[in-house]
């Protein structure tokens, strides 16, 4: 399986410097095995991202609905994968994350977070443009890209 930080997804939804680079690493996932598994962390984080653009001006209501739409569209359709996620035993493995990287890395908690739900899902791949955080995926057996 192959997951992500909220950043690529960020890319994909809301146009930024990184978008035409996120839209084609997703085309280039095509064997259904391979699909983008998001955590429900992800699903929450992405809508208050879009949210707080509202908020800050970015874009008006109808241009953020109009994303969130998207976004849930793609959930409902299977453009991702959603694998079940016990939430206890991820925050654990978050909490171990942290004890170990933190202190050196600086590392925010949901980036460890993100890391946490892809090592619980057995990902392989692990989509970012945080720096810091392809940093951290990499330190714990993760293929960071780009």
């Amino acid at each position: 399986m192959i997951t992500c930080d909220t950043s690529f997804l960020h890319s994909l939804y809301l146009i930024d410097s990184h978008t035409a680079k996120a839209r084609a690493r997703l085309r280039q996932i095509r064997d259904p095995e391979e699909r983008i598994g998001l955590s429900p962390f992800h699903r929450y984080e992405l809508p208050n991202a879009i949210r707080l653009s509202v908020f800050r001006g970015l874009r008006d209501c109808a241009a953020g609905d109009a994303i969130l739409a998207a976004f849930r569209t793609d959930l409902t359709d299977g453009r991702f994968e959603l694998p079940t996620c016990n939430l206890a035993s991820l925050l654990a493995e978050a909490e171990r994350l942290s004890g170990i990287y933190t202190t050196d890395g600086g590392y925010r908690a949901f980036d460890i977070l993100h890391v946490a739900a892809a090592l619980q899902f057995d990902a392989s791949d692990f989509l970012t443009f945080d720096t810091k955080q392809s940093r951290l995926a990499l330190a714990v057996g993760l293929r960071p890209w780009p």
